[in-house]
């Protein structure tokens, strides 16, 4: 009974491990698929007019093979910093982050310090 109950703490501890290392390298995976997207930086409802959004947001609009796409920052908005200057018009920019996919609409959720406008 002994040796049975201590291969079975072995082997939980050795499960332990292997799951905790497994979590480190989904970190790390998640962490490399920042990208950056260079294109319009605008408001996502009063200049691109996208479908849907109701309420100040930004967004870029990028050209991806002959076709523009429009991916929402998901960040705090009309609260930005930067949303006043984008709001009525275009500017010329990047943003750097992870992409996702949200329902039909192209996401963007941008590192700290990672919206810029060309100068």
């Amino acid at each position: 009974m002994r040796t049975a109950f201590k291969s079975l703490a072995a082997m939980t501890v050795v499960l332990a491990f292997v799951v905790l290392a497994r979590a480190e390298d989904d970190k790390e995976k998640k962490a490399d698929k920042a990208v950056t997207l260079k294109g319009d930086l605008a408001c996502a409802k009063c200049v691109f007019e996208v479908e849907g959004v109701k309420k100040c947001t930004n967004a870029i609009k990028v050209t991806k093979d002959g076709k523009d796409v429009i991916y929402i920052i998901d960040d705090k908005g009309a609260k930005e910093k930067y949303h006043k200057d984008i709001c009525k018009a275009t500017k010329k920019g990047s943003v750097t982050g992870v992409v996702s996919k949200k329902g039909d609409q192209m996401m963007i959720k941008p590192s700290k310090d990672g919206v810029k406008f060309d100068e």
